[in-house]
């Protein structure tokens, strides 16, 4: 399996996750000038922006451990970016979570990180 097809799998099994988690997936793979978010969703209240990370193994660190503070930034500035062309106003609640999938684990990081690459 290619790496890009493997990727929409993950992040297939990701949305799926988060389904069951209670999340209402709005959209998948959003991109944009600035960048892409992998999962756009609604959570009890929140509009939250997903990053999803898999590795197959920690030979070159945690799956999270690869979301830099320029990643960050980059998902920070295409949320924003997110919100203004679904004309939703900027004090919309916001949250960015990771999901973390290692071989067959998932985990679920509620705010990672703030909108200040954080």
């Amino acid at each position: 399996m290619n790496k890009k097809v493997e990727g929409l799998t993950k992040e297939t099994e990701a949305a799926n996750y988060l389904s069951e988690q209670g999340y209402q997936i709005l959209a998948r793979n959003y991109r944009c000038r600035l960048g892409e978010i992998d999962i756009v969703a609604r959570e009890n209240g929140y509009l939250v922006f997903v990053e999803v990370k898999y590795r197959t193994n920690v030979e070159k660190g945690f799956p999270e451990e690869a979301i830099t503070i320029q990643k960050q930034r980059r998902i920070t500035n295409t949320a924003k970016y997110y919100l203004l062309v679904n004309r939703l106003p900027e004090s919309t609640p916001c949250r960015f979570d990771v999901v973390v999938m290692l071989k067959e684990e998932i985990r679920l990081i509620k705010n990672a990180f703030d909108a200040y690459g954080s």
